[in-house]
């Protein structure tokens, strides 16, 4: 019977948010998650499940091939100059990546900015942020409280710091 019920659960999630598959969360985070955003109206126009401390601003900008985004605790997206993460790009708790700045001499403006790329099989540790314009190649590893302000194109390494700075270099991603 519980079987069942997860399964029905599911499937009208799935219909809630069409773009996303429910994966290993249990059912009252699934029903909390979509009675917070749907109901109550955190986040309520984000097209997938967001969870109800995160905040997820221009998700129009947002292009993700990672299953979704803002999922963690206390996460802080700002796609309104762009975001694009790849394939298997994992965010942990109170991660920030903010795609606009203020603009220097006028604070109520914001500047005009590339938007922020993530490569695939990258992973952003908690409390850690990326700043406009930056570009991680595969495979990095942005370390727990990093402060990224410039692009690390290379891949196959670990960033930290603040500012960031490259840690150490990686093996090859193994996928599974």
């Amino acid at each position: 019977m519980k079987t069942i019920v997860k399964s029905i659960i599911y499937k009208l999630f799935t219909l809630i948010y069409k773009q996303y598959t429910p994966s290993g969360q249990s059912i009252k985070e699934l029903l909390l998650m979509a009675f917070v955003q749907k109901i109550i109206g955190i986040n309520r126009s984000v097209p997938w499940p967001v969870h109800y401390t995160s905040c997820v601003k221009g998700h129009e900008n947002i292009h993700s091939k990672t299953e979704i985004v803002g999922e963690a605790i206390k996460n802080y997206i700002d796609g309104r100059n762009g975001i694009i993460l790849e394939e298997n790009v994992w965010l942990g708790p109170n991660v920030s990546i903010i795609s606009q700045n203020h603009n220097e001499n006028n604070y109520k403006e914001y500047s005009k900015a590339n938007p922020i790329i993530i490569h695939k099989n990258s992973l952003l540790l908690a409390n850690c942020v990326i700043l406009p314009e930056v570009e991680l190649g595969e495979h990095t590893i942005v370390a727990a409280g990093a402060v990224v302000t410039k692009s690390f194109l290379e891949g196959n390494q670990m960033i930290g710091g603040v500012p960031a700075r490259v840690i150490k270099k990686l093996d090859n991603y193994i996928e599974l």
